[in-house]
C-alpha cells in the first residue's frame, strides 16, 4: 500500500512540475523575426551571408569593386518591403540599432521593390568610409554591412549581418 502511495506521488508531483514549465524570452535566447530576410545574392555562409567584390572590377575611372547586397522576404509572408532603413558597416549592430541619424553608410532610405530591395555600394566607397585599403584578394572587409529593414506594416527587422569577400 506504501508503494501504490509513493507511485502515485511521484507521478502527481511531476505533472505538477511538468505543466508549470513556460518558455521563456529573456536575453540568452535567439529571438526571430516573424518574416525572414535573407540575402538572395549570397555566394556563401560563413555563417553569415557573404557576398563577392571582384577589386579588379572597375565601376568608373576610379572607382572599382561593385557590391551588391539583395535582401529578400518570401513571397509568402503577405508583406512587402517598404525600406532599407539603415545601412551600417561596423563590427557590431549596435550602430544600425541606434536612435541617432547620423553615422550611417547612407544617409536615405533605399526603397524596396515587392519582396527585394537592393543595396549598392562600391569598394572605393567602402574604403573612402571606413578607411584602410584595398585588401588582399581572398579576405573579408573587415566590417560587415548591417541593415534595417522596414516592412510595409512597419514592423523593423535587424537581418543578420552580411560579409563580403574580396576576389581578384
Amino acid at each position: 500500500m506504501n508503494q501504490i502511495i509513493k507511485n502515485i506521488s511521484v507521478v502527481l508531483t511531476a505533472a505538477v512540475l511538468f505543466s508549470g514549465c513556460t518558455k521563456e524570452t529573456g536575453p540568452l535566447t535567439d529571438v526571430r523575426p516573424g518574416v525572414a530576410v535573407t540575402v538572395s545574392n549570397a555566394i556563401a555562409y560563413r555563417p553569415e551571408p557573404t557576398v563577392s567584390v571582384s577589386k579588379s572590377a572597375i565601376v568608373s575611372p576610379g572607382v572599382v569593386g561593385p557590391i551588391q547586397i539583395v535582401l529578400s522576404i518570401p513571397a509568402s509572408s503577405k508583406h512587402t518591403i517598404k525600406s532599407i532603413t539603415k545601412v551600417t558597416a561596423s563590427t557590431s549592430p549596435a550602430s544600425v540599432q541606434s536612435t541617432g541619424t547620423t553615422g550611417f553608410y547612407t544617409s536615405a532610405p533605399i526603397l524596396g521593390t515587392g519582396t527585394t530591395a537592393t543595396f549598392t555600394t562600391t569598394l572605393t566607397e567602402y574604403i573612402t568610409k571606413v578607411g584602410g585599403s584595398i585588401p588582399a584578394s581572398n579576405t573579408e572587409l573587415s566590417r560587415r554591412f548591417y541593415f534595417l529593414v522596414t516592412l510595409d506594416d512597419d514592423t523593423v527587422i535587424i537581418p543578420e549581418p552580411v560579409r563580403v569577400l574580396v576576389t581578384d
